[in-house]
């Protein structure tokens, strides 16, 4: 693997800002409502009618007293030991996504710097506080990245590790409310490059029957890019990803479903940027956001 600290120097990224980084270590759905089939004592199964008032919505109930908490982890400097560099621009990242979440109406808080213990101890609090008021929950991490790992100021930690604190049979008020991780960080190594296309046209039982939920189930993950690929960063400008997934967001944050935004925030990072650099080799790349859902229902911020 290359080392990250040349790749800044090559890349002309540095304090620049107008060259395009990445956040890469240096050296390199259906809800299951109810139970639809029921064992008799024979062991054989048999069907479930479930009654009509008790069909659920497909849309989460968003009528709850407040949004949610909204956590942003920004890791801009790493101890020399990991051998990161600054992540210049994240700064322009966590302003812009404070407002964005907020006029949408979480109650943000921005930690900056986190060490590896400190972000578990972050989110195991907010795992252990009592959600029965809000309607979902929200944790956006800023950092150096890789595949299914992310860097804390001192080192790095399973990213599963941290989302697990929030699962169905540990996050009890959060039990069927969508849990919602932004992750703008690398996931590897691998370029781009892109390839050219042809422009044109875009186109009878219990009354009241016990159900189980999938402890996994209502996560969102939406990461800034695709397994095993850099994710790029202007110094300038921010990431490409927080840059578009801001800018729809403030345009249609509350008038389409999540699936729906995120869609279009894949469109305007594939389409919309591609990187600047003096060293041939990191020039010219592009980069496509990937979402990974186990919500069981339509998600809408608005009422």
């Amino acid at each position: 693997m290359a080392d990250d600290r040349d790749h800044t120097g090559e890349l002309g990224a540095g304090d620049s800002a107008s060259a395009d980084v990445v956040d890469a270590r240096p050296d390199r759905s259906s809800f299951v409502s109810s139970v639809f089939r029921k064992k008799n004592k024979n062991g054989s199964t048999r069907s479930v009618r479930i009654p009509r008032d008790r069909v659920p919505t497909y849309q989460y109930n968003m009528n709850f007293e407040k949004v949610g908490k909204c956590i942003i982890i920004n890791n801009k400097n790493f101890d020399k030991v990991t051998g990161m560099c600054v992540r210049n621009g994240t700064d322009k990242d966590a302003e812009a996504l404070f407002k964005c979440f907020r006029s949408l109406g979480f109650d943000v808080t921005v930690y900056n710097d986190c060490s590896c213990a400190k972000m578990q101890d972050l989110l195991k609090r907010a795992s252990e506080e009592d959600h029965s008021n809000s309607a979902c929950f929200a944790c956006i991490l800023l950092s150096h990245g890789e595949e299914n790992l992310i860097y804390g100021k001192d080192g790095v930690t399973p990213i599963k590790e941290l989302t697990a604190h929030f699962r169905g049979d540990r996050c009890k008020t959060l039990l069927e409310k969508p849990k919602l991780f932004f992750i703008q960080a690398c996931r590897g190594t691998e370029l781009d490059d892109g390839i050219q296309a042809d422009s044109g046209p875009i186109n009878d039982t219990d009354a009241s029957p016990r159900h189980k939920i999938p402890v996994e189930a209502d996560f969102l993950f939406a990461y800034s890019t695709v397994p095993g690929y850099y994710s790029w960063r202007n110094p300038g400008k921010g990431s490409w990803f927080v840059q578009a997934l801001c800018s729809i967001l403030d345009e249609h944050g509350k008038d389409l479903e999540i699936m729906q935004i995120l869609t279009r925030v894949n469109d305007r990072v594939a389409r919309h940027f591609e990187s600047q650099s003096e060293d041939p080799r990191f020039n010219e790349k592009k980069q496509i956001p990937c979402v990974v859902s186990m919500l069981t229902k339509e998600l809408y911020f608005s009422k």
